[in-house]
């Protein structure tokens, strides 16, 4: 993402920290270089569970991806910041919903730290849904003991003691979890923690064209 580009996404907010956290997000984190990266070539509608103030759809657009994109989430202030600067690109929605909602058929689902908000039973229907789709992303932290997941952890509840992630709960997946759900896809599972101390994983999930049906 260009210098220019990712000024323009930040200077979309309205305040000081949201503009700060754009820029500082845009630049340490790898994911949204990652779900560009597999998007290309893919004319498939996608859908954006837990969007959050709506980074990546704007980081797609930016780089020039022109799927449609759907944003996801439950914290309805958020929701209301990525609409507002939404009207000021083509092609991208954002609604209030909830991460076990039904996926539509024929989508790309993109799941960016979303997971581990979860109960076990809640996660399990979130990734079931996801199985429906022809492609899936998924960024999370997984549980394995390490000095990363416990420094993701650490993270995750500072983050919730100061209401920037209005969450129930912390109960990070594993990676064995995660990845059976989709028996039949195609996988690819890598470390996504770039400069960052977290335990993040990117998992890949695409249907393979010998694969199962929809579900």
């Amino acid at each position: 993402m260009t210098a220019e580009a990712e000024q323009r996404v930040a200077g979309h907010f309205d305040s000081r920290f949201l503009r700060s956290y754009a820029r500082t997000k845009l630049r340490s984190d790898p994911v949204y270089r990652a779900v560009l990266e597999r998007l290309r070539g893919s004319a498939a509608p996608i859908l954006d569970i837990g969007c959050g103030i709506g980074l990546l759809e704007l980081y797609l657009r930016e780089n020039g991806l022109e799927n449609a994109i759907i944003g996801i989430d439950h914290d309805e202030p958020k929701v209301a910041k990525a609409k507002a600067i939404a009207a000021q690109y083509s092609g991208i929605e954002f609604r209030v919903g909830d991460a076990r909602d039904p996926v539509p058929i024929g989508t790309t689902v993109v799941l960016i730290d979303v997971l581990h908000y979860f109960s076990d039973d809640d996660q399990r229907v979130i990734l079931e849904q996801a199985a429906r789709a022809h492609m899936v992303i998924i960024r999370d932290a997984v549980r394995d003991g390490s000095l990363r997941y416990r420094l993701t952890a650490a993270q995750e509840r500072f983050s919730r003691a100061i209401r920037w992630i209005q969450a129930e709960r912390l109960n990070f997946p594993t990676r064995e979890a995660i990845a059976a759900r989709f028996e039949g896809f195609d996988q690819e599972i890598a470390p996504m923690w770039g400069r960052t101390p977290f335990n993040n994983y990117l998992f890949v999930f695409r249907r393979s064209s010998e694969g199962t049906t929809n579900r």
